[in-house]
């Protein structure tokens, strides 16, 4: 924007940001209960959050502009933030009060059909993957690369349950019987669905 009136067009409400206390200023809140304000004041039309540059803050007369201050309760001897602090604060005010002050209860796009897998299965998991992969040679245990990391990765993206642990380390252990028998594995052709 090349104005604060152009910045500011639309606004129903207006909260200025600033760690000084004014006089004559509008009146003032702490971060957690103004974010309580803006959520309601939210459905009246639209909200601005009027920041200052991190060199001198809000002028006088841009504060004056606004409905609302809003300050961070930070330590009195260092109350003022560099500007991405100030930012990142009041975002996550905003967060904790869209929830009421709970954090959000994440849902799954699948639900669990069966409990989830607890870390330490998972990481048990992990180190008989890489006892397979090594007796194996998949991997070479001096020179891993990265391939342990992605893996991690993708069963971490999958929130692998208990029984899906299970049936991993079921597979694991018949590859081991396999290779210990010295039975060679089965090619592609022979092991997908019939």
């Amino acid at each position: 924007c090349a104005s604060l009136d152009e910045a500011l067009a639309g606004a129903v409400h207006v909260y200025a940001l600033s760690a000084r206390h004014r006089n004559l200023g509008p009146p003032a809140l702490p971060a957690r209960e103004a974010a309580a304000d803006i959520l309601a004041r939210a459905g009246e039309g639209e909200v601005a959050l009027l920041f200052g540059n991190e060199t001198a803050g809000l002028s006088n007369a841009e504060v004056q502009r606004c409905q609302r201050t809003v300050f961070i309760p930070a330590n009195p001897d260092y109350s003022s933030l560099n500007l991405a602090s100030a930012v990142q604060l009041v975002c996550y005010e905003l967060r904790l009060a869209a929830f009421d002050g709970r954090p959000p209860v994440l849902t799954r796009a699948v639900p669990f059909a069966s409990p989830p897998a607890p870390h330490e299965d998972v990481e048990r998991f992990y180190l008989h993957l890489e006892r397979v992969m090594v007796s194996s040679g998949f991997l070479d245990p001096q020179r891993p690369r990265r391939l342990l990391a992605k893996l991690r990765r993708l069963f971490g993206r999958a929130e692998l349950e208990r029984d899906e642990i299970n049936i991993l380390r079921g597979l694991l252990d018949a590859v081991e019987r396999s290779a210990r028998r010295g039975e060679p594995a089965a090619s592609a052709e022979n092991s997908g669905p019939k």
